[in-house]
């Protein structure tokens, strides 16, 4: 499967339509950027079951500000709409073949008592 390029008009829609989705936020002058590229596209071959998708920072300022993406590439893991994994950097292979395979193996409904036992605790100080 390709890559989806993700805009601001976009964006919510095929978050929400997917259970899991990649996002690489990226520009077209960042040199580790480009390095990281084929490494993803490769990925996105052999995952065929998953969403990889495309944020073009320089064009979708908006979006990138609204998750503070501070470096590129940056690398973002969405699961039943809940951000799992977000980390800047280009990563080798192996490394992007083990983040997706921690990101298959997480409980959900682990992580969302997770959040919300975070969120009331917040509210608690």
């Amino acid at each position: 499967m390709s890559t989806v390029e993700l805009t601001k008009d976009n964006f919510d829609q095929i978050v929400s339509a997917n259970d899991f989705v990649l996002i690489d936020f990226w520009a077209e002058w960042c040199g580790p950027c480009r390095q990281f590229a084929p490494v993803y596209e490769a990925a996105s071959e052999r995952h065929e079951d998953l969403v990889f998708a495309k944020v073009d920072t320089e064009a979708q300022q908006e979006l990138a500000a609204a998750f503070e993406i501070r470096s590129i590439p940056t690398l973002m893991i969405v699961r039943d709409n809940v951000a799992v994994f977000a980390q800047p950097g280009a990563l080798p292979e192996t490394a992007l073949e083990d983040v997706i395979g921690q990101a298959r193996g997480l409980d959900m409904d682990e992580v969302r008592r997770s959040i919300e036992t975070a969120k009331e605790k917040a509210g608690e100080q």
